[in-house]
């Protein structure tokens, strides 16, 4: 790993560890309650809704650009998917594996690469209004993201100054993607519903993460909190979601009246959740990678093995004398292959 690489995973880890000594380390066993049956049972069952409906959502994408993807193969990768961006630093990873993986099973990993971005575009764009709709609803949020990120609003500023001017000078290469939008105009509506009921089900997780951790705020007063703690998990200091979205937590309970406290308890518990929810994608990979060893080592002989070749199946025998074996002189009058010389045609010649 680069030391840029390095940079992002070390800042998240810089925040939680800030965060658990400021809140104190019952804050973290208060978020760990959630590993009860009945949150972990809540979270299994809803990381299933939220991870098929990603998976179609994908489907309609794919299909939309001319590519091939079944259901149950598109459960299976973002299953695997999540579970590695939630172990692995940048929380992208697991993206792009599934995203290369199926270009090349498709034959065109350049459409399966976009189709993955515009199925994790459309989903934060959804985020994002819900998000700006919350802020426009209750005003006094914004505090809380300027106190958790400081120099919030001129990141946000520069960011998409940054990703306009980039969308200019790139306006050729993008050009593709411009077409893939036009392309998955019949698709909108299911590829939108399906991301709302996405977010739906990860705020429910919250919920229940929020509860096992001791918060008896009503859900309506919880929601605003935890859409912008959310929101502030596509940052990229972060490892597997973890650091800004304590962060928020912390100051947005805090701001409200709950308590920073528990703010943090409520967010290690959804980090809790959330790896359990995505834990059937260890076993996937696990399966995978048992799968492919296992077809690996019957397909190839390890060299040096004394393994006896399969005999080539036996020729039948031809029932009758052989036939003599043709053959053709290189030039006219030479002898052939087998030293005979061609027989000499007699030409009559008219009298």
């Amino acid at each position: 790993m680069t030391p840029r690489a390095a940079v992002r995973p070390l800042a998240g880890l810089v925040i939680v560890a800030a965060l658990v000594w400021w809140a104190g380390p019952a804050a973290v066993a208060a978020g760990l309650a959630a590993l009860e049956a009945g949150p972990v049972l809540a979270a299994l069952g809803i990381g299933i809704v939220t991870t098929v409906c990603s998976a179609w959502r994908w489907c309609l994408v794919a299909r939309g650009l001319g590519l091939r993807l079944p259901l149950p193969t598109a459960v299976a990768d973002c299953y695997q998917a999540t579970f590695l961006n939630a172990v692995l630093p940048a929380g992208v990873l697991g993206d792009v594996h599934r995203a290369v993986g199926h270009g090349r099973r498709a034959g065109d990993v350049g459409r399966g690469v976009r189709a993955v971005a515009l199925e994790r575009l459309v989903g934060l764009l959804v985020l994002v209004v819900v998000a700006a709709g919350v802020l426009a609803a209750e005003p006094t949020l914004l505090g809380v993201v300027g106190a958790a990120v400081p120099g919030a609003s001129w990141v946000g500023a520069a960011v998409l100054v940054t990703a306009l001017a980039l969308g200019w000078v790139l306006r050729a290469r993008l050009r593709p993607l411009v077409g893939d939008l036009r392309a998955l105009r019949r698709t909108w509506p299911g590829v939108l519903g399906l991301s709302v009921v996405a977010l739906g089900g990860y705020l429910a997780t919250f919920v229940v993460a929020a509860r096992a951790a001791g918060a008896s705020a009503p859900a309506v007063e919880l929601l605003p909190l935890l859409v912008l703690a959310l929101l502030v998990m596509a940052l990229p200091l972060n490892v597997g979601g973890w650091g800004p979205r304590e962060a928020v937590a912390a100051v947005g309970f805090g701001a409200v009246g709950f308590g920073a406290a528990q703010g943090v308890a409520a967010a290690v518990g959804y980090g809790v959740l959330g790896l359990v929810a995505c834990s059937p994608g260890a076993a996937v990979l696990l399966l995978r990678l048992a799968s492919r060893r296992f077809t690996g080592s019957r397909r190839t002989r390890a060299p040096g093995s004394r393994a006896r070749r399969a005999p080539s199946p036996a020729t039948p025998a031809t029932v009758g004398p052989p036939h003599p074996t043709p053959c053709t002189p290189a030039t006219r009058g030479s002898a052939c292959a087998c030293g005979r010389r061609p027989a000499r045609r007699l030409v009559r010649i008219p009298a």
